[in-house]
């Protein structure tokens, strides 16, 4: 059994993004690890009654991502228990607590010690850019490369270490798409977001677990807007923008000519 260890900054994170593949693991019988760096304690707060829920916003969460977790087949999930970062620019970004101000090389030897444990074939984060800029997930770009610099120096590293992207292409196509059906550019307010496709080596259709990637994202219930793009997109306009995940290989060898179909391609068991 090979096993697939995701580290991501809050809950909900790991559906949206990665989701997909996480599922396809488990169906190929492999062991899904998902570390967490935070609790979203700062998140926004959607259907819930904010004077009573902000407070125990972590608890609320920490029970989300569990039942999140049973839908995507998660076999472990780990937090690093950092306290949520906040958007940029906010507060948030100077509590001692927070992940954004965590010393690198604390934050990235709890990790050392999870992949020590778990010695997984695949590794996923974010690119250097955390996707979309926030704190905690660029955080969480330079804490896991820092824990496998840890590992390599000891010895060992996993087969392979993935960033997931979204192509420059899909931005643009997805505005043109949105904007036909009426609907909201989900990109308009972050500048820059995207990386050049040809960076893209690892294309997975994810489409038999769209349904299911959905439901996990539901489990996330004081982070579903009214206003959600991944929920409120028009059936079809949802299929065309989830049916596939895209990574940039960023340690490791291809184990299929490019693009790559499957994070596990040329790894036995």
């Amino acid at each position: 059994m090979s096993t697939l260890l995701l580290v991501h900054a809050h809950p909900d994170d790991e559906a949206i993004m990665t989701g997909g593949v996480m599922m396809k693991a488990v169906d190929a019988g492999h062991r899904v690890v998902l570390v967490t760096a935070t609790r979203g304690e700062v998140g926004e707060i959607s259907n819930m009654d904010e004077a009573t829920s902000r407070p125990r916003l972590a608890e609320i969460r920490t029970e989300e991502l569990r039942r999140a977790g049973e839908i995507l087949g998660v076999d472990r999930q780990v937090f690093l228990d950092y306290r949520d970062s906040g958007m940029r620019g906010t507060g948030d970004n100077e509590n001692p607590a927070s992940f954004h101000q965590a010393p690198l090389a604390e934050a990235a030897e709890r990790l050392a010690k999870l992949l020590r444990a778990e010695r997984p074939e695949v590794v996923v984060t974010y690119d250097p850019t955390g996707t979309y800029f926030h704190p905690d997930h660029v955080k969480a770009h330079h804490v896991t490369d820092a824990a496998l610099d840890l590992l390599k120096a000891e010895g060992w590293e996993p087969r392979k270490l993935y960033w997931y992207g979204i192509p420059r292409s899909y931005v643009a196509v997805m505005a043109e798409r949105m904007a036909a059906a009426g609907q909201p550019n989900p990109f308009a307010d972050i500048p820059g977001i995207g990386v050049p496709d040809e960076w893209l080596t690892t294309v997975v259709d994810v489409s038999p677990y769209l349904d299911r990637k959905k439901d996990a994202f539901r489990a996330h219930l004081s982070q579903n807007s009214p206003d959600s793009f991944f929920l409120n997109t028009p059936e079809d306009e949802f299929r065309q923008a989830f049916s596939r995940e895209f990574y940039q290989l960023a340690r490791g060898e291809l184990g299929s000519p490019q693009p790559e179909p499957d994070m596990f391609a040329g790894i036995a068991g």
